[in-house]
């Protein structure tokens, strides 16, 4: 069986003094759940902060984005052995604001995969169609793309450690949700690309939803057989509603 993970992206929000605050709460509302697996993705800034005061917690520590490069002449990147010195143990690959905002390919997507299994962190890919391609009934062409780009060059044993965020890129931030069905739907499609791709275990890799996540609609996607989690935004920010998306996450894991 996998195991559920609610995974917090707080993007380009919280300094330091509010993020040790806001782990504060969640560490209080979350108080002796067991059956989920939580990761904490904050702003660069805050990963030093936000790691100790994630200490002595069953709460993993992620970067939001890496280089695939361990040191470099890369001004303002940061590498994968920095993330693992500050206490990561996992890292958000391939979000559709990096790749809409900053130009990220999906080769450079799998570059980063590569070296991110290299260096001992969890690899969260995101993967996604955007509104247009939807429209134009290429999603799944879109999702396929990129699934493969991510994980070509992997090698089949560190397969069990992937883990595959489906975003629709029009339903982020948005309002917007994908039905549960739908989500299931690709999620299966995912699976099957993994499994094509030589995944040992394709079975047992873990597929989130993202996408406007929030409290009220969580459940309809994780009562669905492929979906293992949920990468959340918005609503990662306010503790007492991650809280409410994380027990709901080990509730459908029991």
């Amino acid at each position: 069986m996998r195991t559920p993970l609610v995974a917090a992206n707080w993007k380009m929000h919280m300094p330091v003094a509010p993020a040790v605050k806001l782990v504060g709460e969640m560490k209080a509302a979350l108080r002796d759940l067991r059956g989920v697996e939580v990761v904490i993705c904050p702003p660069a800034t805050a990963l030093a902060a936000v790691g100790q005061a994630l200490a002595g917690t069953p709460y993993l520590l992620g970067g939001q984005t890496m280089h695939w490069e361990p040191q470099g002449a890369y001004t303002g990147e940061v590498s994968a052995p920095m993330l693992v010195d500050v206490g990561c143990r996992a890292v958000l690959l391939g979000h559709s604001e990096r790749r809409l905002y900053f130009g990220e390919t999906d080769e450079a997507v799998g570059r980063k995969v590569r070296a991110a299994f290299a260096h001992g962190l969890v690899p969260i890919v995101c993967v996604g169609e955007s509104l247009e391609e939807r429209q134009a009934g290429s999603a799944d062409g879109v999702i396929a793309r990129q699934v493969r780009a991510a994980v070509q060059g992997v090698a089949p044993q560190e397969f069990p450690r992937l883990v595959i965020a489906y975003e629709p890129v029009w339903a982020i931030g948005t309002g917007q949700t994908a039905t549960g069905t739908e989500a299931n739907r690709v999620a299966g499609l995912i699976r099957r690309l993994l499994a094509d791709s030589g995944a040992a275990g394709a079975a047992e890799i873990r597929i989130l939803y993202g996408g406007s996540v929030k409290p009220d609609n969580i459940r309809e996607f994780l009562e669905q057989p492929e979906i293992d989690g949920a990468l959340v935004g918005g609503a990662s920010l306010d503790a007492r509603a991650f809280a409410a998306i994380v027990r709901a996450a080990a509730e459908a894991g029991r």
